[in-house]
């Protein structure tokens, strides 16, 4: 049996401070041991340009900040695809638009999840993460590795 295709996404913007959370986590997860089949991207906002890739996946796990939660707490939430979805201007494409874009173009629906860490400090040209934020980047990666050591489940 071959193993599933995970692709794991971290989004976020670099220059606004806990919102790099995403792809410090994904960048993070990158450099350590992987599991086969396991391929992760790291951006700074979501674009179409990646349905091809989660169309290729029966597994993608979203890694954003968030406002929403006390700050520091992570939450781990199941997607579904969603046209109706508001786009933030901060990623361009919420990431249920672009599953409803890769159901549309592909016929495919990979399992997915949005892994967040709720932030305190968006600012612009802030370059570093509140500690807050700072300290839940590890419990992010775990839920992360806890996610990938199960099979997919089926949409």
């Amino acid at each position: 049996m071959t193993n599933p295709k995970t692709l794991i996404i971290g989004f976020g913007s670099p220059i606004r401070g806990d919102d790099a959370i995403g792809p410090l986590a994904a960048d993070a997860l990158e450099a350590g041991p992987l599991p086969a089949g396991v391929s992760v991207i790291s951006r700074h906002i979501l674009t179409a340009e990646l349905t091809e890739d989660i169309a290729a996946a029966d597994r993608v796990i979203f890694l954003d900040a968030t406002v929403e939660g006390e700050p520091g707490e992570v939450r781990v939430r199941r997607l579904d695809p969603d046209a109706t979805a508001l786009s933030s201007m901060a990623h361009f494409l919420d990431p249920r638009e672009l599953l409803a874009w890769v159901q549309t173009l592909y016929q495919r629906e990979p399992a997915a999840y949005l892994i967040s860490a709720a932030g305190q400090s968006f600012g612009y040209a802030n370059y570093a993460l509140s500690p807050t934020a700072a300290a839940a980047l590890d419990p992010m990666i775990a839920q992360v590795r806890a996610l990938i050591a199960e099979p997919p489940a089926t949409p």
